[in-house]
């Protein structure tokens, strides 16, 4: 009725709960453990007292009953090992589910993320990061580009025309007249330069003659 209604327990809970009931257990043979050796110890104080008072009798029921009292703690003491042995099993076997209760719950949450993320959609998804990282890679070249450094030119073109510049410049190198070259200077020894003689000064008359004869002219 208890499991209807409250559902099964956890193995965990069970565990703890038998821990505890385990320790309790041990501390209460502990207990009638430290009970017995006092009872032994005042068996063997009146086995010795009724000794010194000649009663061999007596004497020797108290150690039967010391005996009996060590029996029991001899036996109270297989009782702590085995409990002893049953928390250490029951503290690993916890320790296990633990570990497998985690694990699991790991595996559960991987087995979810990854129905959750399809492999179509990271596919897609890789998809369109490297088409938007091209697509940034080109308007980064673009605008990295120098003005007018983007036009193409044809290279035969531009030799063709090169040749034509220099046929018209060869042309007109050639039909350009031929300058006369300067006469050489002829070097005269010293002592035998003859001096030019000087300017004469035209006399009035003969400016006069000129300016008339400029006047006819115009």
């Amino acid at each position: 009725m208890f499991t209807r209604v409250f559902g099964k327990p956890k193995p965990e809970a069970n565990a703890v709960a038998t821990l505890d009931k385990l320790t309790e257990t041990l501390e209460m043979l502990e207990k009638k453990e430290k009970v017995l050796l006092k009872k032994a110890t005042a068996e063997i104080e009146k086995a010795k007292e009724f000794t010194r008072a000649k009663n061999k009798r007596a004497a020797i029921q108290c150690l039967k009953r010391k005996r009996l009292y060590e029996q029991q703690v001899e036996q109270l003491g297989n009782f702590q090992l085995r409990i002893h042995d049953q928390m250490i099993m029951l503290e690993g076997a916890k320790a296990t589910t633990e570990t497998v209760d985690a694990l699991r719950s790991g595996a559960a949450a991987m087995k979810a993320m990854q129905k959750a993320t399809n492999i179509d959609d990271v596919d897609k998804t890789m998809d369109e990061i490297n088409e938007q990282t091209e697509a940034m890679k080109q308007i980064q070249e673009a605008l990295s580009t120098p003005i007018g450094a983007a036009a193409d030119f044809d290279e035969d073109e531009l030799e063709a025309e090169l040749e034509e510049l220099e046929g018209a410049e060869l042309e007109e190198q050639l039909l350009q007249p031929a300058t006369t070259a300067p006469a050489a200077s002829v070097s005269v020894p010293a002592g035998r330069q003859q001096s030019r003689p000087a300017p004469q000064k035209n006399t009035a008359e003969e400016d006069e003659l000129a300016a008339l004869q400029a006047e006819m002219a115009l």
